[in-house]
C-alpha cells in the first residue's frame, strides 16, 4: 500500500524543478493524446511549440496574447499571496473592458491621443477595480465567500456586455451585428511597429510586473500581504490589518484585469463585441501558478499560455482538431505542476498491510 509521508522540509530541487516537469509530463501525455486522435504527434506539437515561435508576426501575435494573461496573472498574484481567492478576474476584464469602450466611444475627431489614452486606460482599471470592490465589500462586510462571490459576478458582467452590445451600444450602421461602433485610430493603442499586431500594452505588462516586484519584495505592505496569507493568527498578533490586506489586493488584482481589458478593445479589437471573454481570468489563474506567484516568472509563463493558445488556433486550422485542445493542454500542466508541488512536500512511501 503507498502512502504520502510530509517531508520535514520541502524538497528545494523538486520545488525548483517542478514547472519543467510539469510541462515536459504535459507534452508527454499530449504526444498521446494526438496519437489517439490519429494525428502525427511530432507535427502537432510543433505547432504549438515551435511554429507560435517562428518569425516577427509570431512573436508579434504571442505578445498580444501574452498581454492581458500577464496583466491579470500579476493581480491574481497579489490576491493569492495574500490569501485572498479571486476566481473572478474574467469579470473584471469584461467591466473594464466595457468603461473603456464608453470613454473610447466619446472620441472625436479632434480628440487628441494624449488626452484620450490615459482616459482609456484609467477608465479600464476603474472599472476592473469597482467589479472587485463589490466582491471586497461582501467578504469584508458579511464575511461572503470571495470565491462564489467573484465567480458569481463573471456571469452579471458577461449578461451586462451581451445587453450593451446588442442593445443600446449596437452599431446603428454594423449590419445588425451585436457590436458597438468601430473606435476612432485616436483610441487606437499604438503598435511597436507597422505592420504587426504588438503593442505597448506590453511594456505596460513588463512595467507592472517590475512594480508588483518591487511591492511584493521591497516594501513593507507587500510584507504585510505575505505575512498575512501564509500565518493570519501571526499577522493579527503582529497588529497587521486583514481588512486592508484584503481590499489591497482585490483592488489591485480588478483594476489589472479592468487594464487588460482595456487594452484588449482599444487594442486588437477596435471595439467592442460579446465575443470578447475568451477565457483569459481563468487561464491566468493557471499562469500565475505556473509562474510562481513571482511577477517575472509569471511573464514567461504567459508567454508559455499563449503559445498554447495559438497552437490550439493552428491545430484547428491546420490538422481540423478542436479548439478546445487549448484548454486540455492547460489543464494538463497546471495538474501536473499541483501533483509535482504535492511531491515536493510529501513522499510515496510503501506500506505494509497489518496481519491480523
Amino acid at each position: 500500500m503507498l502512502r504520502l509521508v510530509a517531508r520535514p522540509t520541502p524538497s528545494r530541487p523538486l520545488t525548483l524543478a517542478a514547472p519543467l516537469i510539469a510541462f515536459a509530463l504535459t507534452v508527454s501525455v499530449g504526444a498521446i493524446l494526438f496519437v489517439a486522435l490519429g494525428v502525427s504527434p511530432g507535427r502537432a506539437l510543433a505547432l504549438f511549440f515551435i511554429e507560435p515561435l517562428r518569425g516577427a508576426d509570431a512573436w508579434s501575435e504571442l505578445s498580444v496574447k501574452a498581454t492581458p494573461l500577464a496583466l491579470i496573472a500579476l493581480g491574481l498574484a497579489v490576491c493569492f499571496r495574500a490569501n485572498v481567492w479571486n476566481i473572478g478576474a474574467e469579470g473584471q476584464f469584461i467591466m473594464g473592458a466595457i468603461t473603456a469602450s464608453w470613454v473610447a466611444m466619446r472620441a472625436t475627431d479632434t480628440t487628441h491621443a494624449a488626452a484620450i489614452l490615459p482616459a482609456i486606460a484609467l477608465a479600464g482599471i476603474l472599472g476592473g477595480a469597482a467589479w472587485a470592490a463589490i466582491v471586497a465589500f461582501l467578504r469584508d462586510r458579511w464575511n461572503a465567500n470571495e470565491i462564489l462571490v467573484s465567480l458569481m459576478l463573471v456571469y452579471v458582467a458577461d449578461m451586462l456586455l451581451g445587453y450593451l452590445t446588442y442593445g443600446p451600444w449596437k452599431d446603428p450602421d454594423g449590419y445588425n451585428f451585436p457590436q458597438t461602433i468601430s473606435f476612432l485610430p485616436v483610441t487606437q493603442v499604438p503598435l511597436i511597429a507597422d505592420g504587426h499586431r504588438a503593442h505597448v500594452g506590453l511594456f505596460a505588462a513588463v512595467a507592472v510586473a517590475i512594480a508588483a516586484w518591487l511591492f511584493l519584495y521591497r516594501t513593507y505592505g507587500g510584507f504585510q500581504l505575505a505575512v498575512g496569507g501564509a500565518a493570519p493568527r501571526a499577522a493579527r498578533y503582529a497588529g497587521f490589518s486583514a481588512r486592508r490586506s484584503l481590499w489591497t489586493a482585490l483592488l489591485c488584482s480588478g483594476g489589472l484585469s479592468g487594464l487588460a481589458g482595456a487594452l484588449e478593445v482599444t487594442g486588437p479589437l477596435g471595439q467592442l463585441t460579446p465575443h470578447l471573454p475568451v477565457g483569459y481570468g481563468f487561464t491566468a489563474i493557471i499562469v500565475a501558478f505556473v509562474g510562481r506567484l513571482h511577477p517575472f516568472g509569471i511573464l514567461l509563463a504567459s508567454i508559455l499560455m499563449s503559445m498554447l493558445y495559438i497552437g490550439g488556433e493552428l491545430a484547428q486550422s491546420r490538422l481540423g482538431l478542436p479548439q478546445a485542445l487549448s484548454g486540455v493542454f492547460q489543464g494538463l500542466l497546471l495538474f501536473t505542476l499541483l501533483a509535482c508541488d504535492a511531491l515536493a512536500s510529501y513522499r510515496i512511501l510503501r506500506v505494509r498491510r497489518a496481519v491480523a
